[in-house]
């Protein structure tokens, strides 16, 4: 049975769609078969692994509004174990024509349920907005990742976003987790993104991945080349980030016997 995460935040510009696209990658790369669930009208998580949003002619939209099963608009991707449900622009109405429909936030919940056993993980890269799409994703996964940018309007928002996963928890989805929260966009040269990294340690303790995303040139590059960073620089900093975070989550669900002071990659020239 595989675990769903969905990767959330309403704040836009936080690593939202790097971190999904670039863990379910690495989580590939380290032989657990994942499927990337791109629930964003932009589709950037679609284009950001090679596949054009202009050449989907089904995606995540018809299994929402049409009920067209999941299992038949699966994309396989060049990356190993890395499969893609696509996302495209019409998903900018789904939240409108969902509403009248009954069970209206189960419906991504039940459009993936035939596939938990297919895949070790299920990624959902979700919109930055705290709409019907976003609430299906949390409604239909196990876990969240938060992605907090290390800037000075990092905990602007997360109460919010935390208030709104405590309602699906106590409504929708009383199994719902917070997988952790991850601190992105780390600069080592500027004194402020240290101090958000001990405010957000100091609220949130154990809620926060040990592994931080280092801001990486190679990262932002990737996407326009449709490839995740372990595909475009295997050997870059962002690469050596995301690989340690699909490391530390398979050690947190017990999916690896790497020994905790094995569990980091260390990185060169730190």
């Amino acid at each position: 049975m595989g675990k769903i995460i969905s990767v959330a935040n309403q704040k836009g510009g936080v690593g939202k769609t790097t971190t999904a696209i670039n863990l379910a990658a690495c989580l590939g790369a380290l032989e657990k078969k994942t499927l990337l669930v791109d629930a964003d009208p932009q589709a950037n998580a679609t284009s950001g692994v090679g596949v054009d949003p202009k050449t989907v002619k089904t995606s995540i939209y018809e299994c929402l509004v049409n009920e067209i099963e999941a299992k038949d608009i699966i994309i396989e991707t060049e990356n190993p174990n890395l499969d893609l449900i696509p996302a495209h622009i019409d998903l900018v109405g789904a939240e409108i024509e969902m509403i009248s429909l009954p069970n209206r936030e189960q419906m991504m919940k039940h459009a993936l349920k035939s596939l938990k056993d297919d895949y070790d993980f299920i990624i959902i890269d979700c919109s930055p907005s705290l709409g019907l799409i976003t609430v299906n994703a949390l409604t239909a996964s196990d876990a969240v990742i938060v992605p907090v940018q290390c800037e000075y309007f990092a905990l602007e928002g997360l109460g919010k976003l935390l208030n709104t996963i405590k309602i699906v928890q106590s409504r929708l989805n009383t199994n719902l987790a917070i997988e952790g929260i991850l601190l992105t966009m780390f600069d080592t040269r500027l004194r402020l993104a240290n101090q958000v990294v001990e405010e957000v340690k100091m609220h949130f303790q154990q809620m926060v991945f040990d592994t931080i995303i280092h801001r990486n040139t190679r990262l932002g590059e990737a996407p326009s080349h449709g490839e995740s960073i372990i595909m475009h620089d295997a050997s870059s900093k962002g690469a050596v980030n995301y690989l340690n975070l699909a490391r530390e989550i398979l050690q947190k669900n017990d999916l690896t016997r790497i020994k905790t002071e094995d569990k980091l990659i260390e990185l060169e020239n730190e």
